[in-house]
């Protein structure tokens, strides 16, 4: 045999003879060693993810970056798909017992699934994060955004639903017994089908409420909302209710078919203008052209003020008052409840200092006396 014989030869079989000398180590020591070889695979990928996501970004890049967003939520689901992967691969060349091996396998196959589903959960994440980058909800001008954002938090939990769901399937399945399990329920769904519809009715009507509310979008993330009596924000869809952000931070929380069945306010369906009123009581005395400037110095020195709509009226009277409306706009719901208050303390405060005797007054007439004790007078 001549020598390239030869090193062709070593080079084939140096992976048996490599494998030849754990044979004297017990069975459970070497696949202890194939388990703890899958196991330093995972702790190397995720300490190399580790050092990855580490990095700072540079100096005028955005903080944002999709690489990042990928280690992020991917990291942590490989740090257990890989090992369990390599476990997978190894598992025919352990020494396991024949009675024993089915169930390892099976084990090792369920725990892949779940891992694996894991992952594809945190790509459902990643897409989310990139979204949110793209579409930001801070700027002022924010309906585009709120509509993508609406949708997006519903397709979210319907794909991260029906990743948990293909997943329970298809490890259900995997066993022979509960297939067969599984057609025996199919064939008699008869009765048993009626009995769940009706009794899921409300839950199927939240659901498809839910598909109604995204598509259509009578409110959105973030949209001000007038429900129940109550002023707040909306800060979260799900697939059966809506929460609502209370402006004193309650938390309000409604079934989602109550925004299909019942009325509501929606302050910022189209656009977040909205235009504010200060209501005031006074005399009839009071100079009204007067308070028309006031209210126009008081508008024009306000920031919070967006300039379209500057207007004071008399709306109504009565047999003591009468009721003065000033009528002012601002560029969303919070900026105009803070202008009203300004304007109301400065309308009271101009009033209380040039013209305090136009504040309501109780007025009454005392006629002179009459009879024998006014005659000798």
């Amino acid at each position: 045999m001549d020598g390239y014989a030869v090193l062709k030869f070593k080079y084939y079989h140096m992976p048996d003879q490599f494998l030849s000398q754990f044979d004297r180590f017990p069975d459970f020591v070497w696949d202890s060693l194939l388990a703890g070889v899958a196991i330093i695979i995972g702790l190397i990928m995720k300490f190399m993810l580790s050092l990855m996501l580490r990095k700072k970004p540079k100096d005028g890049k955005p903080s944002f970056s999709t690489t990042r967003a990928i280690l992020s939520r991917l990291g942590k689901p490989f740090s257990y798909f890989l090992p369990l992967l390599t476990l997978n691969f190894l598992l025919p060349l352990m020494k396991v017992k024949t009675t024993f091996y089915p169930a390892l396998n099976k084990v090792v196959e369920i725990m892949l699934a779940i891992s694996f589903a894991n992952v594809l959960i945190g790509i459902v994440k990643v897409f989310e994060d990139y979204v949110y980058h793209s579409f930001d909800i801070q700027k002022a001008d924010n309906l585009k955004e709120r509509k993508i954002r609406t949708q997006l938090q519903f397709i979210k939990r319907i794909a991260i639903s029906l990743i948990i769901i293909l997943t329970a399937c298809l490890i259900l399945l995997s066993f022979n017994n509960l297939r067969k399990l599984g057609a025996g329920l199919l064939t008699s769904v008869g009765v048993g089908g009626i009995i769940i519809g009706f009794a899921a009715q409300k839950s199927l009507g939240n659901l498809l409420a839910g598909f109604q509310i995204v598509f259509t979008q009578p409110l959105r993330i973030d949209d001000v909302l007038v429900v129940e009596g109550e002023w707040g924000r909306v800060e979260e869809i799900t697939l059966t209710y809506v929460v609502l952000n209370i402006w004193d931070q309650r938390r309000l929380i409604l079934p989602i078919n109550y925004f299909v069945e019942k009325p509501f306010q929606n302050w910022t369906r189209n656009t977040a203008d909205i235009m504010g009123t200060v209501f005031i009581y006074l005399d009839y005395t009071v100079p009204l052209d007067a308070m028309r400037k006031e209210l126009t110095r008081l508008l024009e020195i306000n920031p919070l003020w967006d300039k379209r709509v500057n207007v004071l009226q008399v709306t109504n009277i009565s047999e003591r008052t009468i009721e003065v409306r000033a009528l002012m706009s601002a560029s969303s719901s919070g900026n105009a409840f803070d202008l009203r208050c300004d304007v109301r303390e400065g309308l009271i405060k101009f009033v209380q200092v040039n013209y305090p005797d136009s504040f309501p007054l109780m007025r009454a007439i005392v006629e002179g006396r009459k009879g024998p004790e006014a005659l000798l007078e």
